[in-house]
């Protein structure tokens, strides 16, 4: 992945906008749209945006021994075979890599490009009045069953996820949809595609290509390729699924026409990853995605195995011996064959638990000490995200002093720099260091400055004290609010009655104005939308919070609902696991920092300070605090401890924070998704078509008939107009060029609505064999299944290894 250095090179020209927007005057005016609109970013051309180096003991493949078994962790068995339906999961993509046609795949810099195995060429041979692509296919590809890879189809994935034909249970569909007709060309082995109108991604398109027998009807697509695949043409075969051991079995494909596969067989292992350190210390595994505390035992093993020493003498050393002393094993010898048997019996077992604990741990680190540790960066980031929904975060204000705040480079070395990782954050929101379309565009925000902050919150009205102070012209006593009470309810009609005329007035004047020429451009807050102008049927609700929580649910739109479902299960992937066997909610409580003078003597004077209560924000009586919702489970520990960071980095400019902790099978579905949180951390996969990909996750809501929102996967409910029509555009030019520099101006309008903060590149951990080689840590490129293996033995050059 990236070592995520500034890019440099660009040729954009630069304004002094980052300059300006050190203060808060400029933050709330116009010139937020000159940084907008300018589109430049920090840093130069994206091309010289370094990525973080793989590490994944590239080796020739003459150097590659014949044969062999890799056992290779997963998360969990595929509950699918269809990389199209919602609930497919990354071992489903795993299985499709190795056994299905990818027409494009990514390089180390995260760029597609073109598959030799399956094409000659592929390229736009026609813009007007339509374009049209041409592939010409290799002329060997073929499916296990014997025929020509063909236009049959392409045309039968073309209809199945062209949207039309709503029997096909789609998750995604983007870019099918543009496809008006796709025909034979000069031969079988010419495919030409004719798209509606400009597609610029058209490369993400029939990757994996799946044949016609499971695309040419619902019935097939829906259920036909949930438990096998009737045909393949990748380098492996599916062989079977034993799912009461919890293994997918791949097997060379017999008919595969491209380099040869050095291994015999690819076996993928369902094992959770709070099992995988028992797994590797059994021998088990020869390939598996770790954290950082089972890459440290495995640092340790080598550690020992270089200094000479055997499991034995390291159990002794650091393990569970290290703490016996001969002091402490005389008197335990003593004890063991004392004249005292009830207590000799119970020093005699525990002597023998022990020793079982020591020779377990020797062998553990044995085994250990034969895996090597591949690192490198994810191709995806953690992201801080703000839900402008309601409350203080619906004003851009205080979602900005959110973000000014935080740290994010001394969040960033928090997890990264003790894993030996680059650990610069990521500048943007739709590409990483390294991609095509990168470029640091975050002074559009702009870096970490308390001053500006509490200037931030100062403008918005929350300032110190505030909690304590009632709202202008309030009364004092239980008068004026029974009299408040009672006029509530007579008023609340007229209220309602002139907030819609005057949202009617305020919406002609908005119209009258450049969109660009004010902050807002566009901005659309979740919870401004106006009473009264949507109505219909209720909304689906997502989880626990139904219409009886009082909390005001918002779903994506129907023809979005299985994308979102299929979005949200790759984000609950990177940062909770699979979510089963998850713990129960355990809600997190603050700390009680107690009241002053609380424990002085009796009759002893308080502190002559201000009060807490008098320190902490406030505004109109309510103070400042905001609920952080992370995950529980034993896998998030990390996101959790960047979570207690950014409570410290808040504290400091006066916003609380409520931290709730939720089970990890919840924490998407019932919060992240439905927008039960002000404040959540989780992931999002990196994209090579982000005009395309991104799109959904930063769409402005829609507002539906029945008031809720349509908010396809944009959770922090921040979005504006003129973010979608730069993806718009983006997805619509042939210039390569243009493109990329329309991605770059809408990341630098993502960055200036402060709905999502990225922190930093997710580490990419991997156990690995020793000589297990052209396999590990791939960062944003994938594995080239072919020629996965095990290195040929020094001594025995030309011999095949056989495991």
């Amino acid at each position: 992945m990236s070592q995520i250095g500034a890019p440099r090179g660009r040729t954009c020209s630069r304004s002094p906008r980052s300059r300006t927007l050190r203060s808060v005057a400029t933050l709330t005016s116009a010139f937020l749209a000159v940084t907008v609109l300018a589109g430049c970013s920090s840093g130069d051309d994206a091309d010289e945006a370094p990525a973080a180096a793989q590490d994944n003991a590239p080796t020739a493949r003459d150097q590659v021994a014949d044969g062999g078994t890799v056992r290779w962790a997963v998360d969990a068995l595929p509950t699918t075979f269809n990389t199209f339906q919602a609930d497919a999961d990354g071992t489903t993509s795993r299985v499709a890599g190795a056994v299905l046609p990818s027409l494009y795949t990514l390089d180390e810099r995260g760029r597609p490009r073109l598959n030799p195995d399956y094409l000659e060429s592929a390229q736009v041979v026609e813009t007007e009045p339509k374009q049209v692509v041409l592939y010409k296919l290799h002329q060997q590809a073929v499916w296990s069953d014997g025929r020509e890879i063909g236009a049959p189809d392409f045309v039968a994935q073309w209809r199945a996820l062209s949207g039309r034909d709503t029997a096909y249970w789609t998750a995604r569909n983007s870019g099918y949809e543009r496809i008006e007709k796709i025909e034979r060309g000069k031969n079988d082995l010419e495919v030409r595609v004719t798209f509606s109108k400009p597609y610029a991604d058209w490369q993400s398109l029939f990757t994996p290509l799946y044949p016609k027998q499971v695309m040419g009807s619902p019935a097939s697509f829906n259920d036909g390729a949930r438990t096998t695949l009737k045909a393949t043409a990748g380098p492996f075969l599916l062989k079977g699924v034993d799912r009461e051991n919890g293994n997918v079995t791949l097997t060379r494909n017999p008919r595969w026409w491209g380099a040869p596969v050095k291994l015999d067989s690819l076996v993928l292992k369902a094992v959770p990853r709070a099992d995988r350190a028992d797994a590797l210390a059994a021998g088990t595994l020869d390939l598996a995605e770790i954290d950082r505390s089972t890459a440290e035992r495995i640092a340790l093993a080598l550690r020992d195995a270089r200094a000479g020493r055997s499991g034995a003498q390291a159990a002794l050393a650091h393990g569970p011996g290290s703490a016996i002393t001969p002091s402490k094993a005389l008197r335990s010898w003593a004890l063991a064959h004392g004249s005292d048997e009830e207590k000799a019996e119970e020093v005699q077992a525990a002597r023998k638990e022990n020793q079982q604990a020591i020779a377990a741990y020797a062998s553990a680190q044995d085994t250990l000490a034969t895996y090597v540790v591949r690192k490198s960066l994810e191709p995806a980031y953690t992201q801080l995200s703000l839900n402008g929904e309601s409350g203080p975060l619906a004003d851009e204000r205080v979602r900005r002093a959110v973000a000014r705040a935080i740290n994010r480079q001394e969040l960033a070395e928090s997890v990264l720099k003790p894993l030996g990782l680059p650990a610069s954050p990521p500048g943007s929101h739709l590409a990483l260091a390294g991609q095509a379309a990168y470029a640091d565009s975050s002074d559009a925000l702009g870096d970490q400055d308390t001053k500006e902050a509490r200037a931030l919150l100062a403008d918005a009205g929350w300032v110190p004290g505030g909690a304590a102070r009632k709202p202008a012209g309030t009364k004092a006593g239980s008068e004026a609010e029974k009299k408040a009470g009672e006029k509530a309810g007579e008023k609340a009609g007229e209220k309602a009655g002139e907030k819609k005329d005057a949202d009617k007035d305020a919406k002609k004047d908005a119209e009258k104005k450049n969109a660009d020429a004010a902050s807002d451009e566009g901005l659309y807050i979740v919870g401004d939308d106006k009473p009264g102008e949507r109505r219909a049927v209720p909304a689906p609700v997502i989880g626990a919070n139904g219409p009886e929580s009082g909390t005001h649910i918002l779903a994506p739109a129907p023809a979005a609902a299985r994308q979102s479902a299929a979005l949200l299960a790759r984000a609950e992937a990177l940062d909770t696991g699979t979510g089963s066997g998850a713990r129960a909610a355990q809600p997190a409580a603050r700390t009680d920092k107690g009241v002053a003078g609380a424990y002085a003597p009796r009759g002893t004077a308080a502190p002559a300070t201000v009060p807490e209560a008098a320190k902490a924000l406030g505004k109109d009586g309510k103070p400042l605090s905001l609920r952080f919702v992370l995950p529980s489970g034993p896998g998030s520990e990390s996101l959790r401890a960047v979570g207690d960071r950014i409570v410290r980095m808040l504290d400091a400019v006066g916003i609380r924070t409520e931290v709730t902790k939720v089970s990890d099978d919840s924490f998407f579905k019932d919060h992240v998704a439905s927008g039960d949180y002000d404040l959540a951390l989780y992931s999002w996969p990196a994209s090579a078509f982000p005009a395309t990909d991104a799109r959904p996750i930063f769409a402005k809501p829609e507002p539906a008939s029945d008031g809720s929102l349509l908010v396809e996967q944009n959770y922090s409910r921040v979005g504006t107009d003129r973010i979608d029509q730069l993806f718009d555009q983006a997805a619509g030019t042939l210039d390569e060029e243009e493109a990329r520099e329309l991605v770059r101006q809408a990341d630098a309008r993502i960055w200036a609505a402060a709905g999502s903060i990225p922190l930093y590149q997710r580490p990419q951990l991997v156990a690995a064999k020793a000589d297990l080689v052209n396999a590990g840590a791939w960062g944003l490129a994938g594995p080239r299944y072919q020629d996965i293996g095990f290195k040929k033995a020094e001594t025995t050059k030309g011999t095949e290894r056989n495991r």
